[in-house]
C-alpha cells in the first residue's frame, strides 16, 4: 500500500473520530489548590536558591522563603476553611483529582504548622560546637562526599552546610499536603512518591554518625519501594476491577450503585478476588506509611539512624499525611467493603498497640524507644479508624493534631542533650538530667507524659476521644486492648522520668547545649500546644468535628 494511501486513511481515520475536539481544556481551580502551590512554588525557588545565590547567604534566603512560604500557606488553609470550603462549599477541585473538604484542610492545616515548627530544628545552627570558625547545623557538610574523606573534611574546614535540606522539606510538605486530599488513585500515587522521595534523601544526611545515617535512608529508600510496589500493584486491580481510578466511581461500582454498566465492567465487577486482594495491597501501603505491625520494621533504624530534626518531623508530618489517605480510601473508597476490612483493622491494631508497647520497655536509645512509642500511637489511632462513625473520623484528626507537635517537640529536645560524640541519645546518659539541667528534664517529662496520656496532657483529651468513638462503634474489647496497651506504656514513659529525676548524675555526662531561639520556639510550641489541649480541648474537638465530614 502506498505512502499516500495510508496517510489518507490515517486523516479519514481521524475525521471520524474527531479526537481534537474531544480533549478539554483542564479547569484548574488555583484558588482552593493554593497552599498546595505556594509550597511548590517555594521548593522550586529553593532549588534556584541553591543554583544562584552564594553560597554564605544561602542559608538565610532559604531560611526565608521556607517560613514565609508555610505561613502565607498555611494563612491560605485558613481563609479557605473560613470561606466554607471544609462544610458547605466542599467539593472536588482539578477535575476530580484533588478533594477540598474539611478532613483536608484540617490535616493540611495540622501538616503546615507540624512542618513550620520542625523548620526551626533544621535550621538550628548553635548546638554543635563551632568548627574552623564556623557554625554548623545537624546535616553533613557535603552530602556527596564519602564519610571519613578528605572531601568531606575540606567541606567542614570550608564550612560548607547542606542548605539543599530547605527545598527538600518543602517538597516533601508539598507531597504531603496532596496525600490526605487525593480523589483519584493516580493522584494519591504521585504523592506519596513525591513526599517520599525528599525523606529517603533528608535521613541519609546527619552531620555525625553519617554511616549510620545512610544506612537508615538505604533502609528506608529499599523498604518503601517495597511498599510503593504493592500501592501500585493495587491500584492496578482495583482499577482493573472497576474500570476507573476516581474514588467515588470505584465506591459506586463496589457499592452495586454504579448507573453506565458497559459489558467489560460487568465482567470485571463479579471477580471479587480483583477487589480484595487490590483493596489489601493499597491498605498494605498506607499501613507502611503510617507505621502499624508488622509494616514497621523500618521504623525505630530510621528513627534512630536519621538526623534528629529529620526524625521529628517525619514521625510527625508523614503520619498525619498517611493517616489522612487511610480515612479517606477505606470511608470514601471502600465503605461497600466494611464488613471485609474491620476485621482485619481490629487485628492490625490489637497487634500495633500490644507490639509497640511491650518492645519499647526493651530499648535502651530514647531515639528508638520514641520510634516504638509512635507505633503503639499507630495502634491506638487505627481504633479511632475502626469506628467507621463521624466521632470516629474527628478524633482521629483531634489526635493527629495533638500528637504532632508533642512529637516535634519532644524529638527537638533530644537534640539538646549532647557529648563529645554529638547527641547523647543513650538512655543511661540520661541519668540525673533533672539535676544538671531541671528546665529541659521537666519540658521532656510533660512531653513522655503526653505521649502516656496522662489527664490534663493533649494525650490524654485524644486517646479519651478516640477509645470513645471506637467504644461507641461497637469496639468496645478493642479499648480494653488500647487501655492495656497504655498503661504497659506508661511504664516506659515513667521509667525515663524516674531516670531523669531520681537518679545520680555522672560526673562524666552529657551536657545540656543551650539552642538558638529557633529549637526554644520549636519546644515552647510543642509545650503550649500538649497544655493547651490537655486542659481546654473543647474548641479544638469541635473544630476536628466540623471538619470531620468528607466529600464524595
Amino acid at each position: 500500500m502506498s505512502a499516500t494511501a495510508v496517510h489518507s486513511l490515517w486523516t479519514t481515520a481521524v475525521t471520524a473520530a474527531d479526537p481534537i475536539s474531544k480533549i478539554d481544556a483542564p479547569k484548574i481551580e488555583y484558588g482552593q489548590l493554593a497552599p498546595t502551590l505556594i509550597v511548590v512554588g517555594a521548593a522550586i525557588v529553593g532549588v534556584l536558591i541553591e543554583a544562584a545565590v552564594p553560597r554564605k547567604s544561602r542559608y538565610y534566603a532559604q531560611m526565608f522563603v521556607a517560613v514565609v512560604s508555610l505561613a502565607a500557606a498555611f494563612a491560605a488553609v485558613v481563609a479557605l476553611a473560613a470561606d466554607g470550603y471544609g462544610t458547605t462549599k466542599a467539593g472536588i477541585a482539578a477535575m476530580g483529582a484533588i478533594a477540598v473538604d474539611g478532613p483536608a484542610l484540617f490535616l493540611q492545616g495540622t501538616i503546615l504548622l507540624t512542618a513550620l515548627v520542625g523548620l526551626f530544628t533544621f535550621a538550628e545552627r548553635r548546638l554543635d560546637p563551632e568548627t574552623h570558625g564556623n557554625r554548623v547545623d545537624s546535616f553533613a557538610a557535603q552530602a556527596a562526599s564519602v564519610p571519613g574523606s578528605d572531601s568531606e573534611k575540606r567541606a567542614v574546614k570550608a564550612g560548607f552546610t547542606t542548605t539543599e535540606v530547605f527545598p527538600l522539606l518543602m517538597f516533601a510538605v508539598a507531597g504531603m499536603l496532596i496525600f490526605p486530599a487525593a480523589n483519584d488513585l493516580l493522584t494519591l500515587f504521585v504523592a506519596l512518591e513525591v513526599f517520599s522521595l525528599p525523606l529517603y534523601l533528608l535521613c541519609a544526611l546527619a552531620r555525625r554518625k553519617r554511616l549510620m545515617s545512610q544506612e537508615a535512608a538505604v533502609k528506608y529508600f529499599l523498604l518503601g519501594a517495597f511498599a510503593s510496589a504493592f500501592t501500585l500493584f493495587g491500584i492496578a486491580l482495583l482499577y482493573g476491577y472497576s474500570g476507573s481510578m476516581s474514588y467515588a466511581t470505584i465506591a459506586q461500582v463496589v457499592d452495586g450503585t454504579v448507573q453506565d454498566i458497559t459489558p467489560a465492567l460487568a465482567g470485571t465487577m463479579g471477580n471479587d478476588a480483583l477487589l480484595l486482594v487490590g483493596a489489601a495491597l493499597l491498605v498494605m501501603g498506607l499501613l507502611f506509611k503510617v507505621g502499624a505491625v508488622p509494616f514497621h520494621m523500618w521504623t525505630p533504624d530510621v528513627y534512630q539512624g536519621a538526623p534528629t530534626p529529620v526524625t521529628g518531623f517525619m514521625a510527625a508530618a508523614t503520619k498525619v499525611a498517611a493517616f489522612g489517605a487511610l480515612l479517606r480510601v477505606l470511608y470514601v473508597v471502600l465503605p461497600g467493603l466494611r464488613w471485609d476490612w474491620r476485621p482485619v483493622m481490629w487485628a492490625v491494631a490489637i497487634v500495633t498497640m500490644l507490639g509497640g508497647a511491650i518492645v519499647a520497655i526493651t530499648q535502651t536509645d530514647i531515639k528508638r524507644l520514641l520510634a516504638y512509642s509512635s507505633i503503639a500511637h499507630a495502634g491506638f489511632i487505627l481504633a479511632g479508624v475502626i469506628a467507621t462513625t463521624p466521632d470516629g473520623v474527628s478524633s482521629v484528626l483531634f489526635y493527629l493534631a495533638a500528637y504532632s507537635f508533642v512529637t516535634v517537640g519532644a524529638f527537638a529536645v533530644v537534640t539538646l542533650v549532647r557529648d563529645a560524640g554529638g547527641e547523647a541519645t543513650h538512655l543511661s546518659k540520661w541519668a540525673g538530667l533533672g539535676r544538671r539541667s531541671p528546665l529541659v528534664a521537666a519540658v521532656f517529662a510533660v512531653f513522655l507524659l503526653a505521649f502516656a496520656g496522662i489527664p490534663l496532657t493533649s494525650g490524654f483529651a485524644g486517646k479519651f476521644a478516640v477509645f470513645k468513638a471506637a467504644a461507641e462503634g461497637g469496639a468496645a474489647p478493642l479499648v480494653v486492648v488500647g487501655v492495656i496497651s497504655s498503661a504497659i506504656a506508661a511504664f516506659f514513659y515513667i521509667r525515663v522520668i524516674v531516670l531523669m529525676f531520681f537518679s545520680e548524675p555522672r560526673p562524666e555526662g552529657p551536657t545540656v547545649a543551650v539552642p538558638s531561639p529557633l529549637t526554644m520556639t520549636a519546644i515552647a510550641v510543642g509545650v503550649a500546644v500538649t497544655v493547651v489541649l490537655g486542659v481546654a480541648p473543647q474548641y479544638f474537638l469541635e473544630l476536628a468535628g466540623d471538619a470531620g465530614v468528607f466529600v464524595r
